[in-house]
C-alpha cells in the first residue's frame, strides 16, 4: 500500500508525537492482559499503524468501551477500537471493521424466552454493560422491552434478577460454562462491527490512511493472525469491505 507524506499523517494523527492508542480491556475479544502490559489484536494493530508512521506508540488502558470512547472524544488518545454505533459517529471517524462479533442474549434454563424476537416485549428486562455496543443498539432499537444497565451485564442480571442478560458471546458463552442453570438464545441479535477511529477533526488524508492500512491488515491475513496469537478465533477477521 502506498502511504503518502507520513510525516504529515504523522502529525495530524499523534500532535504530541507519540501515538495514543485507546485499548478496551473490558472486551477480551480485542485486548487481553493488564494496563502495564496490554496484549491483542488491537494492541498489534495500533503497535502496526506507529510503525508505518515511525512513531512510538503508547496504550491508554480502560475496563469499558464508554472509558476508551471518553479517552477518544475528549482529546486524550489518538486512535480508538470500538464498535461502529450511530450515536458515537457523531465525534469519531470510523474505518471500516476489522473484527466482526455477535451480542447474545443469556435467559435462565427454563425461560420461555426461545428466540431474540421473544426478548423484546414489556415486562422483559435486560441486563447490560452500560456504554457497550449492544447498550447503544438496544436503547436504540427495542420497542418494549427495558434496558438494565450495570458495570457488567452479567452482574447486574444476577443482582436484580432480570429476565435476560446480553453480551458478547465469548465472554457470555464462558460465563454459562459455570452456570449450568442458564443459557443462551440464538441466533444472535446483533453483529458488532469493531472498528479503528480517531476524531472527525483529523485531515481526510489521514482518514483515508487508517481505511486503507485497515483493509490491508484484514486482507493480508494480519488480523487473523493477531487474533490467533492471541487465543482468539480467527475466523472472527471482518470480512474486507471496500
Amino acid at each position: 500500500m502506498e502511504i503518502p507524506d507520513t510525516t504529515a499523517l504523522a502529525r495530524d494523527l499523534a500532535p504530541t508525537g507519540v501515538l495514543r492508542a485507546s485499548i478496551n480491556l473490558g472486551n477480551p475479544v480485542l485486548a487481553q492482559g493488564t494496563p502495564d502490559a496490554p496484549r491483542g489484536v488491537t494492541v498489534d494493530l495500533a503497535g502496526e499503524i506507529a510503525r508505518r508512521l515511525a512513531l512510538s506508540v503508547e496504550f491508554l488502558c480502560f475496563d469499558a468501551a464508554r472509558k476508551s470512547y471518553e479517552a477518544m472524544a475528549t482529546g486524550r488518545a489518538d486512535l480508538c477500537f470500538l464498535a461502529v454505533e450511530p450515536a458515537r459517529e457523531a465525534e469519531i471517524a470510523f474505518t471500516a471493521p476489522y473484527v466482526h462479533i455477535e451480542g447474545v442474549y443469556a435467559v435462565p434454563a427454563d425461560s420461555t424466552l426461545r428466540t431474540p424476537d421473544d426478548v423484546d416485549h414489556p415486562g422483559i428486562r435486560i441486563g447490560v454493560k452500560q456504554g457497550s455496543a449492544y447498550d447503544l443498539y438496544l436503547t436504540r432499537t427495542l420497542r418494549h422491552a427495558t434496558v438494565v444497565r450495570g458495570p457488567e451485564g452479567v452482574d447486574v442480571f444476577h443482582a436484580e434478577k432480570l429476565e435476560v442478560a446480553a453480551g458478547i458471546r465469548q465472554p457470555l458463552t464462558a460465563h454459562l460454562a459455570e452456570r449450568p442453570e442458564l443459557r443462551l438464545v440464538e441466533p444472535a441479535f446483533m453483529t458488532i462491527r469493531q472498528a479503528i477511529g480517531t476524531t472527525k477533526t483529523r485531515r481526510p488524508e489521514t482518514v483515508r490512511f487508517l481505511s486503507e492500512t485497515v483493509a490491508h491488515l484484514t486482507e493480508s491475513g494480519f488480523v487473523a493472525e493477531a487474533l490467533s496469537r492471541s487465543g482468539q478465533n480467527p475466523a472472527l477477521a471482518a470480512p474486507t469491505e471496500r
